[in-house]
């Protein structure tokens, strides 16, 4: 019974599944998912510019989540995940980019 008063507060609550506060952010976590499978990418392939957008999307949308009313936790989330991600893929290009020592040429052997 305790489950179904769980399943029932969560499907009437103002962000839950019958409202567009909850699908949004469900289908935003296609972004972060996409962008952890790009991991094994090498880093001379990711953008600068693709990566700010999604670290800076996911810091503002983060913080707006926890002052709405109601609170979107679902929101919150994926935003967290939307700023981690992209933290770690602009922080292995500028590791690639400006600190990588430059690898020997066959010449110079």
């Amino acid at each position: 019974m305790a489950a179904t008063s769980k399943l029932l507060a969560l499907w009437n609550h103002p962000a839950g599944p019958k409202t567009i506060h909850f699908w949004a952010p469900t289908f935003k976590w296609g972004i972060s998912i996409a962008n952890i499978a790009d991991f094994a990418k090498p880093p001379e392939k990711l953008s600068y510019p693709q990566q700010i957008a999604v670290t800076c999307t996911g810091i503002i949308w983060s913080r707006y989540s926890t002052v709405i009313t109601p609170k979107n936790w679902n929101l919150f989330s994926v935003n967290v995940a939307m700023a981690g991600t992209g933290i770690y893929q602009l922080s292995r290009k500028l590791r690639h980019d400006y600190f990588s020592e430059a690898e020997p040429s066959l010449a110079e052997e």
